[in-house]
């Protein structure tokens, strides 16, 4: 019976959340029940597509992503996929009826980075789009179950959200990106010269975008804002910590919040969820 490989399939789904994101399966842990294999696997499929074009150098990056756009269309429309994770992704999109539209913005911002080494004001616009709105929207299809007030509210704070985590992982993988992988993100930057003034005026379009995304985590359902609030909170305080670094440490350091931390960092944000201190 195909309800056994489904169960694999969210398993592969949640194992390779675990394996490449505490913070968001710390965040999942913590969402209502329900709400944990769909999540899984929704990011199980963003990792796969990202992996491609941030860790697969020594094979065609343009064929995988080719074929992950053809997989991905054939798993939607065949309701399966022998590959488990695309197998588990599909079964979302159904369930919570996860339009097309915000699988293929996905994956074009994925094959942006096929091509695109430094941005313009438009195609960054896009590229954060793609690459994080879109994911913020799937995940708050599921959140909503459906009810289309719910989505069409909340709609806009789901997208900042994921645009505030987007750019913290920019500032955060700075050296990566750019000594290693040729890419800049943010417009405009020489990041040969990167300054002070260059980090305060990202800085300054971050904090706007986690402001207004905490409006709507307010408004999220029960069963959701307890873990969106944790991950929110884990990235509020990578935000403040990147903040306090000097631009020329943060283009030659990865910024991290030890393991061990995180974990007080979990009770602060369940704490203040629990005394609606938000």
């Amino acid at each position: 019976m195909k309800v056994l490989f489904d169960d694999l399939s969210a398993s592969c789904s949640k194992m390779t959340t675990k394996l490449y994101s505490t913070s968001f399966s710390l965040g999942i842990h913590f969402l209502n029940q329900k709400f944990h294999a769909p999540i899984y696997g929704i990011y199980g499929f963003v990792r796969l597509a990202d992996e491609i074009v941030d860790s697969f150098h020594e094979y065609d990056k343009k064929y995988l992503m080719d074929k992950i756009r053809i997989d991905t269309v054939e798993a939607i429309r065949d309701r399966i996929s022998i590959n488990p994770i695309l197998n588990s992704f599909q079964e979302v999109v159904h369930r919570y009826s996860i339009e097309w539209e915000l699988v293929d913005t996905f994956l074009r911002s994925m094959e942006m980075d096929l091509m695109k080494s430094e941005h313009t004001p438009d195609s960054y616009n896009q590229y954060i789009l793609g690459s994080a709105e879109v994911v913020g929207l799937m995940c708050l299809r599921v959140f909503s179950e459906g009810n289309e007030v719910i989505y069409n509210e909340l709609k806009p704070f789901a997208m900042k959200l994921g645009a505030a985590f987007q750019k913290v992982n920019f500032l955060r993988d700075l050296q990566a990106d750019y000594l290693y992988l040729g890419r800049t993100y943010f417009p405009g930057v020489n990041f040969d010269h990167f300054s002070d003034k260059d980090k305060q005026v990202i800085q300054q379009e971050i904090e706007a975008d986690f402001d207004q995304a905490l409006i709507g985590i307010k408004k999220l359902p029960t069963g959701a804002r307890r873990g969106v609030y944790l991950a929110y909170f884990y990235y509020k305080k990578l935000f403040l910590i990147i903040k306090k670094t000097p631009p020329e440490k943060v283009m030659t350091a990865r910024i991290r919040i030890p393991d061990y931390n995180k974990i007080g960092l979990m009770f602060q944000s369940l704490l203040r969820h629990q005394f609606d201190l938000l």
